[in-house]
């Protein structure tokens, strides 16, 4: 299947860098950081081009874009040693490719349940505790180092 044209595509939020929040590039796909609170670490990776689906990509494509999520989630792991990575890909909100990648820990706001789902605790100091205090500049290293 071929990209969406840009007269069909509505306006699309992941379609609009952020560059403040890219932590990685290249010509085919970004990862950003996504501004939560209650995830540090959270990680999203965005497809370049406006596809839907991961199988509307070529096999190559589709291996680049799975060795990149990859990556992000040994970096996390590195970075954070967590209890738990969650991989996503939904797109039923926003119908452009891309993946969550997020580490989860014992006493996060969610834990164990998805970070969609109802929260089951306010207070996640014993969480945060494990955060190291320059993760940004470290994922960010680790990511270079992966890719």
């Amino acid at each position: 299947m071929k990209p969406l044209t840009p007269s069909k595509i509505p306006v699309c939020p992941l379609c609009q860098k952020d560059l403040r929040t890219i932590i990685w590039s290249d010509r085919l796909c970004r990862v950003i950081i996504v501004d939560d609170a209650d995830y540090p670490g959270y990680c999203r990776l965005i497809w370049r081009t406006h596809v839907r689906e991961i199988t509307d990509l070529p096999a190559a494509q589709r291996a680049h874009c799975m060795r990149v999520v990859f990556a992000v989630e040994q970096a996390l792991r590195l970075v954070f040693n967590p209890d738990k990575v969650n991989l996503a890909s939904f797109g039923n909100m926003v119908p452009h490719l891309h993946w969550h990648i997020i580490p989860r820990f014992n006493g996060d706001a969610h834990f164990p349940d998805p970070v969609w789902a109802k929260r089951r605790r306010r207070n996640t100091t014993a969480a945060r505790a494990r955060i190291p205090v320059k993760w940004r500049s470290l994922l960010k290293s680790q990511l270079a180092q992966l890719l």
